[in-house]
């Protein structure tokens, strides 16, 4: 004789709901109340219930999986430490809504949008490292058209019918930091970070970064803006550029946290002193920048929350809700790369 083995109309019966609200509250839909969700679960757990994921993929024709897409433009030689926490941050949130994650890698030329479809490995997508939008605004509307579910974190630019992104609040926090170094009586500023429209987080930041500065009364010289890709390499060979070109300098924004841990490696070699000659800021707060000596000041982007809103709001469009586009907070972080000047 086979083993009794509880079944979720067996959970059902018991918790007085219907199987459908049981498969719902299993996968920590959010349309069973919060209530419900934990009377279930917890009832499942005193039965024994195991879910068998073969089956209930092959009834629901899904396949239970969530789909991360970095694009290559940010893996050419290794993957930037902030995706990597949002990754993180995602791989947690889609296991407690019962999700497999499944990450790929993708290039510019590919079909991606083409792949997916054919291929159906995954029940949505999360695009990570979106940039160029000469090359993706056609397939980001496709996969719209296609009814694909797909969640967009840092999309900075409207794509007719694409509303599900998330992004954070670049330009206004530009703005309060380069308004703080104002405040610590600045004066002579440089920008280094590249602004293109295959980089509008940059860009973004860039304009805040501006705005702080004409809001100031303090001229931008454009000979202080040095282009940089988000790494310490570039960040270093910035800064040489910067120095070589002879302008005065007092403080250096920088567009992302390895850019300005190139640029300080930089001044250090160079015999310059952090903050006392130059101070220089960054932006993400990638967790080796409270150890950079001098620690730096930067911008903090909260990844844990930036993934678990990227997963529920994927699983939302999953299950037939609609989302909206949403800016998440960020917090100044003060410390030592930045002081006041005489």
């Amino acid at each position: 004789m086979k083993p009794f083995k509880t079944t979720s109309l067996d959970i059902a019966a018991r918790a007085g709901v219907s199987q459908s609200t049981v498969s719902r509250a299993l996968r920590n839909s959010p349309q069973v109340s919060a209530e419900t969700r934990r009377q279930i679960q917890r009832i499942a757990r005193e039965m024994g219930y195991t879910v068998d994921r073969n089956a209930s993929r092959l009834r629901a024709k899904t396949t239970s999986t969530l789909a991360l897409l970095l694009c290559e433009d940010e893996i050419e030689s290794h993957i930037n430490p902030f995706f990597l926490s949002i990754l993180s941050s995602v791989a947690h949130a889609a296991a407690g809504h019962g999700y497999d994650l499944l990450v790929t890698f993708q290039q510019l030329s590919e079909n991606w949008v083409m792949d997916f479809q054919d291929a159906h490995r995954a029940d949505g997508l999360i695009l990570l490292g979106i940039r160029d939008r000469e090359s993706y605004d056609a397939q980001l509307v496709g996969l719209e058209a296609s009814g694909t579910p797909f969640v967009i974190w840092g999309l900075e630019h409207h794509v007719p019918g694409v509303s599900s992104y998330l992004t954070c609040q670049n330009q206004e926090s530009a703005r309060e930091l380069t308004s703080h170094l104002i405040r610590l009586k600045h004066r002579h500023f440089a920008f280094v970070g590249v602004t293109s429209t295959a980089n509008p987080e940059f860009t973004h930041r860039y304009e805040g970064y501006l705005e702080a500065l004409a809001s100031h009364g303090i001229e931008t010289d454009p000979g202080l803006h040095i282009s940089a890709n988000s790494s310490e390499t570039e960040g270093y060979d910035a800064v040489e550029a910067l120095l070589a070109n002879g302008r005065k300098v007092d403080a250096i924004v920088c567009a992302s946290d390895l850019i300005a841990i190139g640029a300080m490696a930089a001044l250090h070699d160079r015999g310059l002193d952090v903050p006392g000659d130059m101070a220089v800021v960054g932006y993400d707060d990638l967790p080796i920048a409270q150890h950079t000596r001098p620690a730096l000041t930067t911008v903090r982007q909260d990844t844990e929350l930036a993934g678990r809103k990227l997963a529920e709001h994927l699983i939302h469009l999953i299950d037939g809700q609609d989302v909206q586009p949403e800016e998440l907070p960020v917090t100044l972080m003060i410390r030592q790369s930045c002081g006041a000047r005489d």
